[in-house]
């Protein structure tokens, strides 16, 4: 009777033996790589979507829980299958179909975005949730597969499920800080299809299963072509933006910067002082009225975009020493190989976040600071806080001028947020937007589009400021005093402890991949291009 229990205790009467063709490094090489795409996928898959879904806190919340979903649900169903399959006979379709599904990735998700958006969602979800699925199966597979004795169970789950997390960390750094700095998203999810698919064709040969890797090599194939003419191709993929760079039709100087189907800037090669967007004019205006004409000055640009605020202090203001914080270096890179940016405009330029270059700088060295920093259409939150502020104010010299580019709809509850956190910083705030969208219109209903801040410890002309914004045409006014404090009502300031900014903003209705960080142009630019921030 001892020896019958003995038996019984000592191996997994259904299990398969060890000599079925699956070792321990075997298993773990598995393990280990199908966990690491898992992550590659979810990574990539933030980037593939933020020209259509906007690179926010919403977007990555959504595709995370998405990824998170498909990792329980085939955690969960790999398990209960490979009870009632042999598990030898799963592993290569659960690689291949997820291969094929990941190399078909790009071209179905930007065809769908372009020719049936109403159905983007859901197209999205199916490329993380089914790929995510399907590998995360491999684990409790493969965990099957090795379980051959009651004695080492513990040893056999806890050695895979260390493995599947180192495999997961892999992905994430590889994807992070090799993969996106190299490669275009294409590329990754391509090349991820391919070596799934290769995956399953070693596991079929090893164990003379499943024979469908022909046809899947011909869907990756297939997802290859087929990426090439999809819509939505970038002429530059950077670490943080799929970029454009159109020429204007109706100005032959003219150059516009399009980043995940938003317009950002706008500049002309050959006159630096001509400024498309309203937002760059009413910017321009303040700034010229609040010092003495062509008076050279120090700045500082949160985000740099095209450049084209500081071109335009170059050209008129000779001898302005502008320093530019721009996260994306592929943007810099941009300026220099397309935009004509060239060394003696006094533009220097750094690959750094914002709030850290702020960091840099030393007390009282700027007579100005522009914020320009946009992820999508929103400011990276971490640039509105009372303590952000706190440091732009002192980087400006006592007389200096911060001035920023904010967007908002609806309530403008972000806008309005921004501005009681400025006003808690500066002794003078004041706001410059379309009458309606500062309350200075009360009866007509606030479209939202862009607003101008303007922050110092000392006066600011606005009578002149006004008298240049309407000189640029804009249509622009300026609140400030009781009008702005009854605008502003019941905002709450903005902190590092909490900058729901992501909630607090309202984006527009008919926002689409035609529309513009700058919403309120002199004149449309749809004709511009025909295609679908932290910065």
């Amino acid at each position: 009777m001892s020896s019958v229990t003995g038996s019984s205790s000592s191996s997994v009467a259904e299990g398969p033996s060890r000599g079925q063709g699956l070792g321990p490094r075997a298993a773990g090489a598995l393990v280990f790589g199908s966990s690491a795409a898992v992550l590659v996928v979810e990574i990539v898959a933030l980037r593939l979507l933020a020209p259509y879904l906007g690179l926010t806190l919403e977007t990555s919340t959504m595709v995370i829980g998405i990824a998170l979903t498909a990792i329980a649900l085939g955690s969960w169903l790999g398990g209960v299958i490979a009870d009632q399959v042999d598990p030898r006979r799963l592993i290569g379709p659960s690689l291949g179909v997820s291969g094929a599904v990941v190399a078909l990735t790009p071209a179905v998700l930007r065809t769908s975005a372009e020719w049936a958006p109403a159905v983007l969602l859901l197209i999205a979800a199916l490329t993380i949730l089914v790929p995510g699925a399907l590998l995360s199966a491999v684990t409790p597979i493969v965990t099957k597969l090795r379980l051959t004795s009651l004695a080492e169970t513990g040893t056999v789950v806890g050695r895979l499920s260390g493995v599947g997390t180192v495999g997961a960390i892999f992905g994430t750094v590889l994807t992070g800080f090799v993969l996106v700095s190299r490669l275009s998203v294409s590329g990754i999810l391509i090349g991820l299809g391919t070596l799934l698919v290769a995956g399953a064709a070693l596991v079929e040969w090893r164990t003379r299963g499943w024979s469908g890797t022909p046809a899947l090599t011909l869907v990756v194939v297939a997802g290859g072509l087929a990426t090439t003419v999809a819509p939505g191709a970038c002429d530059t993929e950077t670490k943080y933006h799929c970029a454009r760079v159109v020429a204007d039709p109706d100005r032959s100087s003219g150059r516009t910067l399009v980043l995940d189907g938003l317009r950002h800037s706008y500049v002309d090669l050959d006159d630096p002082t001509f400024l498309e967007f309203a937002y760059v004019r009413a910017i321009a205006s303040v700034v010229d009225a609040a010092f003495p004409e062509g008076e050279p000055l120090v700045a500082h640009h949160l985000g740099g975009g095209g450049l084209t605020f500081p071109r335009y202090l170059a050209a008129t203001r000779p001898g302005t020493r502008s320093l530019v914080s721009e996260i994306d270096n592929g943007v810099v890179r941009i300026n220099r190989e397309q935009l004509g940016l060239g060394p003696g405009a006094g533009i220097d330029v750094r690959a750094e976040d914002g709030r850290l270059g702020l960091r840099r700088l030393d007390a009282g060295s700027r007579d100005l600071v522009v914020g320009d920093a946009f992820g999508g259409v929103s400011v990276p939150w971490h640039l509105t806080t009372v303590e952000a502020m706190t440091d732009v104010r002192r980087v400006l010299d006592e007389d200096g001028l911060y001035v920023a580019n904010l967007i908002d709809h609806g309530g403008m509850d972000f806008a309005r947020a921004e501005v009681a956190t400025l006003s808690e910083t500066f002794e003078h705030v004041a706001v410059v937007g379309e009458p309606a969208d500062i309350g200075l219109a009360p009866t007509a209903t606030p479209e939202g589009g862009n607003l101008v801040v303007l922050a110092s410890d000392r006066p600011v002309d606005l009578r002149a400021a006004q008298e240049a914004l309407n000189s640029r045409q804009t249509g622009w006014k300026t609140s400030t005093g009781d009008d702005l404090a009854a605008w502003i009502g019941d905002a709450q300031p903005l902190t590092d402890d909490y900058a729901p900014v992501d909630q607090l903003l309202q984006p527009s209705s008919t926002r689409s991949t035609q529309s513009s960080r700058s919403s309120r142009s002199s004149r449309s630019l749809n004709s511009l291009t025909s295609q679908s921030s932290s910065r």
